[in-house]
């Protein structure tokens, strides 16, 4: 199994104030096939683990936000109270004013009336501020924190993760635990301090009467309750099935002209219909389900409004009740109705929320399979004839891969020199030089990099040393000297000329609208491949790493170019040790060694002219590509 393909200088940042996540992210874009991506990684560690557990710890990033999430329920708790006195209000005005046809008492109390509506809305309106204040602050955080996680992930779980489950996460999931979060603030006290205060109400009223409200609400709970406990587990389901759709998506996007080249198009269209149409049916048996609360509750509370006006009406005749007090039973009764809808609202939110929260969690809980382990500042013993790079022994075997994708590599790297490396398809020529990075961890043996064992090394210090392009060029959307400032941030605009020099870039940026102030499209989409690759070098150049990766980054160039790119970087100045992946035995020809790779081992190292005596294997290589040049 091959390494996802990657370009960028390495060392990324935990967070990336610039360019959009997605974009990062997609720079590690997993080419395997959908059917290869393993799900299981993604899955809780811990299947008792609660929901509730899973909410606490989430809402830790609501700590910054203490203040609005008690003000934000306090003041719909003020709404509430001043609600719950407005049927007594009713009742006085029923019992008293219209009764003795009193127009004062009418008045002054319709003023009432009004003020504590006045008094409501302003209660409202300053919940809903801190609610959706503290919401969108912790939805801020959490997207935050759930990138950082990401980015501090090897390439390991990157690659059994996949991007779109991320995107789906960092997006909709997230965006689905804001709304839960701004709903429970506003609803999660409300709601049941009005359906029990109406019910305490009623008993100031009438004990007789209020043995209805009594029967009703735990029969609209156990309704409430059954259908949410189901709907958690279904929304969980459906969240996975829109990774899916995603997924596909993304591919279809991505690989819009490759489908249009091979007349794919219908069967692609097939593909995402049938998907779609999966999460169709999964989400519309979801909502059915979840639909049955509001005519549920409604059949409890309407059966109980009709118990209440024939015990109401019978102890109106015989005088044991009033037409107001009647009125005001009634009242909190609709209270208790308009209440319980609300609350089922919240409900439903809240099981999309849990089940969204319970995904988010489970990222959190993957933990990278690469740790420093007893990091030292350096090596002291270090030398200037210490070799910049030395595997002893090392075998590589990827997470789910039945055998191994390098096996027992030797050899050693001068600084200074320029390593070429070879080989068929699938031979292990990425793999190798991602372990040179420690993008992944050998399997068995070591990898020295200036003389200590990378898994001892501070992996900051580490790949901030590296440089390295990738097989896929990726840009991100801004101008041209943003891009290369990922390679040196303080970089200054000289340095950028030069890199770009030496990158054979310079020409052409020159001819670009801008210069430096060119505006690039995502991905690069408004420069062609040898442009783009081009960039990528002289980004990975520009900070002068000590070690520089190739990792077949000419391959869109033409001879002539290739050439010249070969002969700047033959004469950069100092101890830079290049690592030069290709597939054109003429792009290593002047090369201080050259790696033969065959199958993930080491089929022969020496000099062009060396590996035409001893390698049958570059010698095969080497004489195809002579042959159809000639």
């Amino acid at each position: 199994m091959q390494t996802f393909r990657h370009e960028t200088i390495l060392s990324f940042p935990k967070y990336v104030p610039v360019y959009p996540y997605q974009d990062l992210i997609a720079s590690k874009t997993c080419l395997f096939p959908a059917a290869m991506v393993d799900y299981s990684i993604i899955k809780p560690k811990t299947t008792a683990r609660k929901d509730g557990m899973i909410l606490r710890r989430l809402l830790i990033y609501l700590r910054d936000y203490k203040k609005e999430s008690i003000l934000g329920p306090l003041f719909k708790l003020l709404e509430a109270s001043f609600e719950l006195i407005v049927p007594l209000v009713m009742a006085a005005i029923i019992d008293t004013g219209i009764a003795s046809r009193n127009s004062g008492f009418i008045i002054r109390y319709g003023l009432l009336l009004i003020l504590l509506g006045i008094i409501g809305l302003t209660c409202s309106i300053t919940a809903q501020y801190f609610a959706a204040k503290a919401a969108v602050g912790f939805s801020t955080k959490l997207r935050h924190a759930l990138f950082s996680h990401i980015q501090s992930l090897s390439f390991s779980e990157i690659d059994a993760l996949g991007t779109s489950t991320l995107i789906t996460r960092m997006t909709s999931d997230i965006n689905q635990v804001q709304s839960g979060v701004n709903l429970t603030l506003r609803l999660f006290l409300r709601s049941p301090f009005i359906v029990f205060g109406a019910m305490a109400m009623a008993f100031t009223i009438d004990v007789k009467s209020a043995l209805i409200f009594v029967i009703a609400i735990p029969l609209l709970s156990v309704i409430v309750f059954t259908i949410m406990s189901f709907s958690i587990f279904m929304y969980k389901h459906v969240q996975a099935g829109l990774d899916k759709v995603l997924l596909l998506t993304r591919e279809n996007l991505t690989g819009a002209r490759q489908i249009r080249a091979f007349h794919k198009e219908e069967e692609e269209c097939e593909r995402f219909l049938k998907e779609n149409d999966r999460l169709t049916s999964l989400q519309t048996f979801t909502g059915g389900i979840t639909s049955l609360m509001n005519p549920g509750t409604y059949i409890v509370i309407n059966a109980a409004v009709i118990v209440l006006i024939h015990t109401g009406a019978i102890q109106v005749n015989l005088g044991t009740l009033t037409q107001g007090q009647v009125v005001a039973l009634l009242n909190y009764m609709s209270q208790i109705l308009v209440e319980l809808v609300k609350l089922a609202n919240l409900i439903v939110s809240m099981t999309k929320a849990l089940a969204c929260a319970d995904r988010i969690q489970a990222v959190f809980e993957i933990t990278s399979s690469i740790s420093e382990q007893e990091a030292d500042t350096g090596n002291p013993d270090a030398s200037p004839d210490t070799p910049a790079v030395r595997f002893d022994h090392v075998s590589l075997t990827y997470r789910g891969a039945g055998a191994e994708s390098l096996s027992d590599l030797s050899f050693t790297a001068k600084k200074g020199q320029i390593i070429g490396i070879i080989g068929g398809t699938g031979s292990g020529k990425t793999s190798l030089v991602h372990l040179i990075a420690r993008h992944y961890d050998a399997s068995k043996g070591t990898v020295f990099v200036n003389g200590a064992d990378v898994k001892h090394s501070p992996l900051n210090s580490l790949q901030k040393s590296i440089g390295i392009v990738m097989q896929t060029s990726v840009l991100f959307h801004g101008t041209l000297r943003e891009n290369l400032r990922w390679g040196k941030e303080d970089a200054a605009e000289e340095e950028m000329w030069e890199a770009l020099k030496l990158a054979q870039a310079k020409e052409f940026v020159m001819e670009k609208e801008g210069g430096l102030d060119f505006v690039i499209a995502q991905g690069g989409q408004n420069l062609s491949g040898g442009q783009k690759q081009r960039l990528c070098i002289a980004r990975a150049i520009i900070r002068r790493p000590e070690i520089l990766i190739l990792d077949d980054s000419s391959s869109a160039l033409d001879f002539a170019t290739d050439a010249k790119l070969r002969k700047a970087i033959q004469e950069l100045k100092g101890n830079m040790t290049v690592f030069i992946v290709s597939q054109r035995a003429a792009s290593l020809l002047h090369a201080d060694q050259i790696l033969v790779l065959d199958d993930g081992r080491l089929a022969g190292s020496g000099t062009h002219e060396e590996l035409l005596k001893t390698c049958s294997i570059y010698q095969e290589i080497y004489n195809s590509q002579t042959a159809l040049n000639s």
